[in-house]
Parts: C-alpha cells; sequence; structure tokens
C-alpha cells in the first residue's frame, strides 16, 4: 500500500523497466520476499490499468499464502483469478516459468486470456496449453513466463517428456513453481 504512490506515476515503458529492475534484484539476493512489496505493488498498479480491478488488501494477503505454498481458501467471486497474478508475477521474476493449473481448457483460456492483460503489460509472455494444443504449439507456450493449462495436459505432457528418445522433443522446461486453481478438484 505504501509503494501505491510511486508506482501511480509510472508510464507503461516503466513498469517493463521496474519487471527487468526486479529479475536483477532477485538474482543478488536470491530471496523474493526481498522484492515482493515492490513485486505485488506493481502487479496491483498493472491489474488497475488494464482491467480497472484494484487487489484489496485481503487478496494481497491471499497471494502472500499461495507464495509461499499455502491453500488461500476463497469463495466464488472473491477474485482467486486476480490472486493468483501476485505471486506468479513474484516467482516468474526468477527466470523460470509458473504454471497456473485448473481444471478445464476453457479456464485455463479464459484465465490466460483474461489475466494475461496485466501480465503482458508488466513486460511478462503468457502461454496456454489445452487439449487441442499441438506438439509446436506446447512447446512455444512452454517457453512463456506464465503458463496456463490443466493438471490432465500438465500431467500427460510430464509423462511423454520422460518417454521421449531424443531431448529435441520434450516440450516442458523446467518445473519450479506452480499455482493450483480449484486444489481440491485438481487433487480428487
Amino acid at each position: 500500500n505504501e509503494l501505491e504512490d510511486r508506482y501511480q506515476k509510472f508510464t507503461q515503458l516503466d513498469f517493463q523497466t521496474e519487471t527487468n529492475l526486479l529479475r536483477e534484484k532477485y538474482k543478488e539476493s536470491n530471496n523474493f520476499d526481498t522484492i515482493l512489496p515492490e513485486a505485488f505493488a506493481l502487479t496491483r498498479e498493472a491489474s488497475i490499468r488494464t482491467l480497472g480491478l484494484r487487489h484489496f488488501d485481503e487478496q494481497l494477503l491471499g497471494g502472500i499464502g499461495l507464495h509461499f505454498g499455502k491453500i488461500a481458501e476463497m469463495k466464488t467471486g472473491e477474485g482467486k483469478t486476480l490472486v493468483s497474478t501476485l505471486p506468479a508475477y513474484l516467482n516468474s521474476l526468477s527466470g523460470q516459468s509458473v504454471f497456473i493449473i485448473t481444471v478445464n481448457d476453457y479456464l485455463a483460456m479464459r484465465d490466460s486470456e483474461w489475466m494475461g492483460e496485466i501480465f503482458n503489460y508488466l513486460g511478462l509472455s503468457v502461454g496456454t496449453i489445452t487439449s487441442s494444443s499441438a506438439p509446436e504449439e506446447r512447446k512455444k507456450a512452454y517457453e512463456c513466463d506464465i503458463i496456463y493449462g490443466t493438471n490432465n495436459e500438465f500431467g500427460f505432457d510430464y509423462l511423454r517428456d520422460n518417454m521421449t528418445y531424443e531431448l529435441s522433443q520434450k516440450v516442458q522446461c523446467k518445473l519450479s513453481y506452480a499455482i493450483i486453481d480449484e486444489v481440491d478438484s485438481v487433487l480428487i
């Protein structure tokens, strides 16, 4: 909240520059905690500018919980999809892709397009993996900073990658950080 005034003065180009600065800060410290307030404040402002949605304080707390690997329970309509942008952006600053896992192709497509506006504004690339994605499309999506897809597709890509005869046939990137939407449904 204390950083809000600072980021309200930024131009769109400043957001991409700040993303690069935060990546450098992370490389120096190798500690997300040192850049969490800036990353969350920057994401909040990008959301306001692109979607007209401002993260509430409770959503910021939910994002912190998700970042630390906790389950954040929220009822329908309380903004789970928006909350996920906070830890997704933060963890992408490491240079590793972030997976946002959901239960069906519709949600993966919808969320990647909708929340993708925020990520694109911040200078990140967004990919989507669906059941109809061809191998070339999958490989390209896995090169993105943020990757939306279903638990089934991510799981089967992992299995297929571990059955290939050549490294060039693999599609998935290094597995680093994931957010699971509707975790109860996905795990069941």
